[in-house]
């Protein structure tokens, strides 16, 4: 006689055997440890191998220090930008109806779909002295590739969409029922965003934002195109770190990168305590 309760396989999940558990499991620790564990553990091994004092020496050469300055900068005009991009689009997608809607939703995810490369190419085409706008840029005297101007407008490119996607999906679960109760309390719109928007979507912009300052850091296709990769001009700290291991200065590229990787790690415990004590975001995205 089967003892098994009536419908009880319906609810059994696919692949909740025993073998195929301990299967699976085995098969995506031992990729973790080869392809997520292991390269991390390489950087911050081979940038110590040869002593702290020489792994603080190669942080603190010149071309290093200009480097991790010049994205820090590049990270502090950006991403405030897209913070104000992202929340001005998904004010406009969500709140209001629009022809064109659809297509202006899948323009803000165009960059998450477009190579790095091509962007920085389609800049020089437009922004350089010979593109579209080269011949007014020239007559204003403003300089623009192969400078800061061009490594920030390639940055925001890339990381445009991710504080509006952040916000899209959160804002439209919200509707628009106390916007439309603080309008009819007599509230402005300005009023409103600030003391009613503003504060229920405050964890989805911190987390838009600190994704959107980790990947300006970390750009590199369309920085290095745009650039020109000058040595202690226009080098972001991921250039650096190739011209550094191009110059067989292993020591150096990896002390350099371990300050991207400190990043990276920063952000992913930031992005853990956010979703463990934000109700807000904790579900709203499907894909994080």
């Amino acid at each position: 006689m089967n003892d098994r309760p009536h419908g009880a396989w319906m609810v059994t999940p696919v692949g909740a055997g025993p073998v195929t558990r301990r299967v699976v499991l085995g098969v995506v620790f031992v990729l973790t440890l080869l392809v997520l564990i292991a390269p991390l553990a390489l950087i911050f091994s081979s940038a110590l191998s040869q002593g702290f004092e020489v792994f603080f020496r190669n942080l603190t050469e010149p071309g290093t220090q200009h480097a991790i300055l010049l994205t820090v900068v590049t990270a502090l005009i950006a991403v405030p930008v897209n913070i104000l991009f992202g929340l001005a689009a998904a004010w406009c997608v969500t709140k209001f109806t629009f022809p064109g809607r659809t297509l202006l939703i899948a323009l803000i995810e165009l960059p998450y779909s477009i190579s790095p490369i091509v962007a920085g190419v389609a800049y020089l085409f437009v922004y350089g002295t010979t593109g579209l706008f080269g011949p007014i840029i020239e007559i204003l005297g403003i300089k623009i590739m192969f400078a800061l101007p061009a490594i920030v407008l390639a940055s925001m490119f890339v990381t445009a969409p991710f504080v509006a996607r952040e916000l899209i999906p959160l804002m439209q679960v919200q509707g628009t029922d106390e916007e439309e109760a603080a309008a009819t309390l007599g509230a402005s719109g300005f009023a409103t965003f600030i003391k009613v928007t503003l504060p229920n979507v405050r964890w989805a912009v911190l987390y838009g934002a600190i994704l959107c300052n980790a990947r300006v850091m970390g750009e590199f296709g369309a920085v290095s195109v745009v650039s020109g990769n000058v040595r202690g001009q226009t080098t972001t700290l991921p250039l650096q770190i190739e011209l550094l291991y191009q110059d067989y200065n292993v020591a150096g590229a990896f002390a350099a990168a371990t300050v991207l990787t400190a990043v990276a790690l920063f952000t992913i415990l930031i992005k853990v305590v956010l979703e463990r004590f934000s109700p807000e975001h904790h579900g709203h995205a499907p894909g994080h």
